[in-house]
């Protein structure tokens, strides 16, 4: 391929990629609402446009054809209005598009990997195209047409009333129909009134006590359940309500039969997907827009401001980011330079105060050329979305997501590293920490709704991603049991904290599902995130309280490119230390070493003993500092573990440009020896960056 085609060939995955997420983000929004808005048919309609077009233009026909399919489909759906279509068919609508979207980005996913595209797409292509017969074929136009005469109407709401229950403070009632075949119906309806009456809205519900009456399943999947009011805009906001809740089939709102027909509300149909295949008794299809019936939230969402952008090459950034890096060594190198000793007073001053000047912009350059590589975490976040809405449809479990500081900004690198540990932590909080049914939450005192929270939040020199949930929680005395019978525990149980017994989930092979499931069971997962996280330099631990739910946590740093660092030496190498993984430095006097029964050093800091690594004697560098007391002990930890590095000097505090080794010295593993990479001082030396976590398990653990 030449670069021309290469050229577009990127081009076309950034967009078509862009577009795809764009999709994603629309659907997960609108299903939670229960319908489309006309702006996302429409968007809908130019994305599915614009793929087709650039597909077929770079000849993948099968992204081309699938696109045009869909395409027509929202052709028609723009042309009738997505109110032509009912909610049994907004529900199969959803998931035709979510099979359309994972099919879309499969294909462009085998473009990336250079595999062939799938040609076997003619099953695919019929379900859309069925479906869209499905949506304009003449049954669905006649109810469609009656529905808007109004004939059955009157019949509907006399029907209603005739079952409404005996409630004289009423004034008018919301009658609800849940799907078919969800199970706990008694307590599917009381999560649907909960949601409600925790919105501030008064009401009264039937039958009474269906939360602790298991007997009242059988009449609320025959007959519904009811809401009573006592003011028709209570009624009207709590229809707004039932829009964003699931396991919904349809729901009326009816005055009381006290009242003139005229003066009754006029029926409405729920907008909420349903998969149902038999129509909802005395409700009509399409009634006539009511006037106090509250408008869906999205229509009020601000349109998207549009930006002027441009993409730009990774690689080309990466470029940039080096060159910025050799700017400043080189302005350091130049204003340290010894030959400035030998200016007059008048010419070091106003070399100086140039200098100055110079470093005032070499400071700026840096920190827009490390901007430019800062993104927000939400594309990431948001595709969560995505995995919990998968995963609550085939675990049946109702759990809302919510979303914190999605505007967080990180590097573009670390970002695409923490996709996958976020992923498995939100797939871990889904299957292990959510209780498998209502009744189990409700039981200990808990909302119905499971909840996740996934937020993000930036401290000095880091970000800190936490994925919370308010499920089962983690009995640290069960992980230990586990761990046990897999053979993983390196010490007697009784000597673990409570903090250790939770790392445990971090073990490779270690799992606690009973069978193998589409979503674990088989021990993977977990220590993948741990590595991945600690391989762009994070840290991830783990908070639980057996009960009430689980909490993980990620500190990763901004980027990997700049290094706030401590310079020691150790004979005539210099070496720094991240910031980050410092704790103390401290002298030690001669009484203050013990040794444990292998006759290891070891320092006791707040009532702790940690194992003293000589770095010269771990390196072999030749020094004259070799008496603890002569030297500078730095107490650093990384993730959970904590250790004292023995070095002959510190020198003091630097933001170093880290640069990465030649690809000639991956041979060498220098990661596995404790080196994470290397700066140029502004005197032209060589300063090793240690990796603290790999350092110590050379020095400590794999001694």
């Amino acid at each position: 391929m030449d670069n021309g085609m290469e050229g577009m060939l990127d081009t076309y995955l950034f967009e078509t990629n862009s577009l795809l997420d764009r999709l994603d983000e629309m659907l997960v929004a609108d299903e939670k609402i229960g319908d489309f808005s006309t702006d996302d048919v429409n968007e809908i309609f130019r994305i599915m446009h614009t793929i087709k077009g650039s597909s077929a233009m770079m000849e993948f026909s099968p992204l081309a054809e699938i696109a045009h399919h869909i395409e027509d489909m929202f052709f028609y759906i723009r042309d009738k209005g997505i109110d032509s279509l009912d909610p049994e068919h907004k529900k199969e609508l959803f998931n035709l598009m979510f099979r359309s979207e994972d099919f879309l980005r499969g294909q462009v996913e085998k473009v990336e990997s250079g595999e062939a595209l799938d040609t076997d797409i003619d099953s695919f292509a019929a379900d859309i195209n069925n479906f869209l017969k499905k949506i304009s074929g003449t049954p669905a136009e006649e109810a469609a047409q009656d529905a808007s005469s109004g004939g059955d109407a009157s019949q509907a709401s006399v029907s209603v009333m005739e079952h409404l229950p005996d409630d004289k403070e009423a004034v008018c009632f919301l009658h609800i129909f849940l799907e078919e075949g969800i199970g706990m119906e008694n307590l599917r309806a009381y999560m649907i009134i909960n949601a409600v009456q925790e919105c501030g809205i008064d009401l009264r519900y039937y039958p009474e006590h269906m939360e602790t009456d298991s007997s009242t399943a059988a009449s609320i999947i025959e007959e519904g359940f009811f809401m009573a009011f006592t003011s028709e805009d209570d009624a009207n906001a709590a229809a707004n309500v039932l829009r964003s809740q699931n396991y919904i089939r349809s729901y009326e709102l009816a005055a009381v039969p006290e009242q003139e027909p005229e003066a009754q509300a006029p029926v409405q149909e729920a907008q909420a997907p349903s998969d149902a295949r038999q129509p909802v008794p005395a409700s009509p299809q399409k009634p006539a827009p009511a006037p106090q019936k509250p408008a869906p939230a999205k229509q009020s969402a601000a349109p998207p401001v549009k930006q002027n952008l441009i993409s730009v090459s990774l690689l080309r950034l990466d470029s940039l980011q080096n060159i910025v890096g050799e700017i400043v060594i080189t302005e350091s190198m130049v204003t340290s330079a010894p030959e400035l000793n030998q200016l007059s007073r008048d010419a070091y001053d106003n070399f100086m105060k140039s200098a100055r000047q110079l470093r005032k912009l070499t400071d700026d350059l840096q920190d827009i050329s490390m901007s430019l590589r800062m993104v927000p975490v939400s594309g990431v976040f948001q595709k969560m979305s995505r995995i919990v809405r998968d995963m609550k449809q085939k675990l049946n479990k109702d759990v809302h997501l919510t979303l914190i500081g999605e505007d967080t900004e990180i590097d573009k690198t670390i970002v695409d590293s923490i996709q996958d540990p976020i992923m498995h932590m939100v797939r871990n909080a889904m299957d292990h920490g959510i209780e498998d049914t209502p009744a189990e939450r409700i039981a200990l005192g808990k909302n119905p709704q499971g909840e996740i929270i996934l937020s993000a939040t930036h401290t000095s020199s880091e970000v800190v991603i936490t994925i919370a949930d308010d499920g089962k929680g983690m009995d640290p005395e069960k992980l230990l049991a586990k761990a046990k019978e897999k053979g993983l525990l390196v010490k007697p149980e009784s000597e673990y904290s409570v903090k250790e017994a939770l790392g445990l989930v971090m073990l490779p092979g270690f799992s606690t599902n009973q069978e193998v499931t589409e979503f674990s069971g088989r021990g993977v997962g977990m220590d993948v995130v741990k590595k991945n996280v600690e391989a762009v330099g994070g840290v991830v631990s783990l908070t639980s309280e057996y009960g009430k739910g689980t909490t993980f946590t990620m500190k990763i740093p901004l980027t990997m490119a700049i290094v706030d660092g401590m310079k020691v030496t150790v004979g005539s190498s210099i070496f720094t230390i991240p910031i980050s993984n410092i704790r103390q430095s401290l002298k030690v006097l001669p009484g203050d070493v013990i040794r444990d029964e292998n006759g290891n050093e070891m320092l006791e800091l707040m009532d702790s003993f940690y194992p003293v690594v000589r770095l010269h004697e771990f390196y072999n560098i030749d020094t004259e500092v070799t008496e603890l007391s002569d030297g500078i002990v730095m107490w650093v930890e990384t993730s959970d573990r904590s250790f004292c590095l023995f070095v002959d000097e510190l020198v003091g505090e630097q933001q170093v440009v880290v640069k990465p080794f030649p690809a000639f010295l991956n041979y060498f593993e220098l990661k596995n020896s404790g080196i994470g990479g290397c700066t140029i001082l502004g005197d032209g030396n060589i300063s090793i960056i240690l990796d603290i976590q790999s350092l110590h398990a050379a020095a400590l653990e794999n001694a």
